[in-house]
């Protein structure tokens, strides 16, 4: 294990220290919780706040997507596991403006046991909860079983609409409602192509060949849909579109929005080479691609790999992906 890191143990609360230092003019700490941060200038009176969370180990997920136009706080976990229901219940309370607050997280059995406990607690203080969850990994469930699905990139979507609603005024309701839409409307696959190693434990999450890849792999490792032999970008591509592209199904004269995300140490140009052949076979199928997404968006610690997610655009979906939003960590939202 290779890692420009100090104590394994304390690989969470430095780069969070780390990210204050840097950025604190953009994050603070929520108060009551060393894992919870907020926007600097939240809670803002009036707005629905929107509180999200997960395990370590994904930057920019979920750290970066605190900001204008995206969420207001965060909690987060030790590197791949659950924040605690306290830090979760902390950062809904920065979160709280006085119009309610969404919890927006990925599909994942510990953040939803620690979350719902989180919600609880905020009801007993008055503040109005309502929950999204992102499940948009096709490789993880039957679409039938949808609810069962995992989250990986896609979630990045939901982010992005329900933070644009958001900053308009809507309510509760409605900030929740566009939330949910993105999560039906977007699919996802991945491929992986080398384990990651978590700090504290100091070996590999997993093993694979040399010369194998794993199309389907969840991000902190979960079993894909098959093993085999490493193919050329474009047959990786065109299988996890054959996968991806009937589950909605994505259809000619669809718009979308592609998102092509490096799970870690996948260097750009290989995105752009499987960009590009999103690019013809969507076109060859008539479906329109409204804004592409290429870069690090949802990451698992040095896992070489990508994942491809298409959102189809329906109703104000695609003004609100277009709405302005900023956060210092991710590499681009705006138009």
């Amino acid at each position: 294990m290779k890692k420009l890191i100090n104590d394994p143990f304390d690989f969470v609360d430095e780069t969070i220290e780390g990210i204050l230092i840097a950025h604190g003019d953009h994050f603070k700490r929520c108060e009551g919780s060393d894992r919870a941060l907020m926007r600097a200038d939240g809670p803002i009176e009036g707005k629905v706040g929107i509180a999200t969370g997960g395990g370590s180990g994904h930057i920019p997920v979920f750290l970066g997507y605190v900001g204008h136009g995206l969420c207001d706080a965060v909690s987060i976990g030790n590197v791949f596991s659950s924040p605690s229901p306290d830090d979760m219940l902390a950062a809904t309370k920065a979160a709280d403006g006085g119009a309610g607050v969404l919890h927006l997280y990925g599909n994942y059995s510990g953040d939803k046991l620690n979350f719902g406990m989180a919600a609880e607690m905020a009801e007993m203080e008055d503040i109005e909860v309502a929950t999204v969850l992102a499940r948009d990994d096709v490789s993880s469930a039957p679409v039938e079983e949808m609810d069962s699905r995992r989250a990986v990139a896609g979630l990045f979507f939901a982010y992005k609409i329900a933070g644009a609603r958001a900053e308009e005024g809507a309510s509760l309701g409605e900030v929740a409602g566009v939330a949910e839409q993105a999560a039906v409307n977007t699919r996802s696959m991945g491929v992986a192509l080398t384990p990651c190693t978590i700090p504290a434990a100091g070996e590999p999450t997993f093993e694979i060949g040399a010369d194998e890849m794993e199309l389907g792999m969840g991000i902190h490792g979960e079993p894909g849909v098959r093993r085999g032999k490493i193919m050329p970008a474009d047959d990786v591509v065109d299988e996890m579109l054959e996968h991806i592209l009937p589950d909605l199904p994505f259809e000619s004269g669809d718009e979308v929005a592609v998102l092509v995300n490096s799970l870690g140490a996948t260097p750009p140009e290989e995105l752009y080479i499987m960009y590009r052949r999103v690019h013809r076979v969507l076109g060859e199928k008539g479906i329109e691609i409204y804004r592409s997404f290429i870069g690090e968006y949802a990451t698992s610690l040095e896992m070489a790999g990508a994942s491809v997610s298409l959102l189809k655009l329906e109703g104000e979906l695609k003004r609100l992906l277009d709405a302005e939003a900023y956060s210092p960590l991710p590499p681009r939202f705006g138009a």
